[in-house]
Formats: structure tokens, C-alpha cells, sequence
């Protein structure tokens, strides 16, 4: 069963606890690479300097992440694919990244908090908040660990294509990026059907 299937199937409630598991993703917006989703559930002690990933410096968050790791009861970090989020669309795809990094937890939980404004389709009580990733720590933490991830897989992508400038845009279509691509021409990963993806592949 691939991904896309899975995004149909119901999903199996934990044993009910006092533990909620914070959810936010990352990578909605680039060109390239995978859309990106962490689910995280803190202990009740964990005292980290957890914030919205995006008010955090590289170094911070890198540091962050591991410590994370070190004191989260359990955590899962999922990816979808360029061609998955092709064929669903993003939100949907953001959606099953979600899902899937709920999923992949084994410690037992009673909520699910997602930053933003929808949840995805899980059989356990699950909750939107707005900008939750500066107000709840679970989800911080979430944020953060996706957000290191898919900055990792920018970078690993600079080192190949060090030509695009993976390592400073990120992939998202700043006029660096696009001007990279009218320069250099589409690799691998990139999203086709994102509207600027789209134009180039799209008979002249």
C-alpha cells in the first residue's frame, strides 16, 4: 500500500492518556522538494525554549531539534513526494504528510493539536489553532524538527546544484531561484504543478 492509499484508510486511535501530540509542516510554498510534517509529544517537564521555527536563527533551531530528539516521549518526521503532491494537490498532500507522521507514533495519546486552521482526517480528537506554533510547545517542537529536516534536504540539494542557491531560498521562488531556473533549466524534484514549474514545461 503506497502513501496515497494510505491517505484513505482510518485511522487507528491510540489508548486514550493525558499526552497531546503537537503537528505543523513545512515546505507548502516551495517549487521543489518535499512538503514536510512532524508530530511531536512532549513530556510534561520539558523545559526547552521552544518558539515558531521561523523566530529562531539556523543555529538555534539546529541545536533545538537535537534536544528535541533527546527529551520527546516520541516523535515522527514524514515527507511527500514532489510527484504525490502533484497528483493530489498540496494542501491534500500536507494533509497525508500529517496523517502518516501521526501514524508512525507508538506512545499512546489523547489529542492531536495541528498549527493552522484545519486538521487532517484521523479517528482521535484533533484540534486547528492558529499560529500554534508559538503558543503551544508540542507543536513548536514540530515545527522546529520539520523545519531542520527540510532545510537539511535543501542543503543536500545545494551540494549537487550548488548553481540554484537550494542553501539560501530554500526552494521557495524568490527571483534568485527563478532566475536559477531560466538559467539553468529543471531538475529533479520539482513540483510541476506549481503555476512558475508549470510555464517552463508548458509548450511555448
Amino acid at each position: 500500500m503506497d502513501q496515497a492509499d494510505l491517505f484513505n484508510q482510518p485511522f487507528a486511535s491510540p489508548l486514550v492518556t493525558d499526552f497531546i501530540v503537537g503537528v505543523d509542516e513545512v515546505g507548502r510554498g516551495p517549487l521543489i522538494g518535499e512538503v514536510v510534517a512532524a508530530a511531536v509529544i512532549l513530556p510534561a517537564d520539558c523545559d526547552l525554549p521552544l518558539k515558531d521555527s521561523k523566530k529562531l536563527s539556523h543555529q538555534k533551531r539546529v541545536l533545538l531539534a537535537e534536544k528535541i530528539k533527546q527529551q520527546a516521549l516520541d516523535f515522527a518526521i514524514v515527507g511527500v513526494s514532489p510527484a504525490q503532491i502533484d497528483q493530489l494537490n498540496i494542501l491534500q498532500a500536507t494533509m497525508l504528510a500529517m496523517k502518516l507522521a501521526i501514524a508512525q507514533l507508538s506512545h499512546p495519546f489523547s489529542q492531536v493539536l495541528v498549527d493552522g486552521n484545519r486538521c487532517p482526517e484521523i479517528d482521535c480528537p484533533c484540534q486547528p489553532i492558529i499560529k500554534g506554533d508559538g503558543l503551544i510547545p508540542a507543536i513548536s517542537a514540530a515545527s522546529i524538527l520539520a523545519k531542520v529536516y527540510r532545510d537539511q534536504q535543501m542543503d543536500e540539494l545545494h551540494q549537487r546544484y550548488p548553481e540554484y542557491g537550494f542553501d539560501q531560498h530554500k526552494g521557495y521562488p524568490t527571483a534568485a531561484h527563478l532566475a536559477a531556473i531560466q538559467k539553468h533549466g529543471l531538475i529533479e524534484g520539482y513540483r510541476k504543478s506549481f503555476k512558475p514549474v508549470k510555464a517552463l514545461l508548458s509548450p511555448k
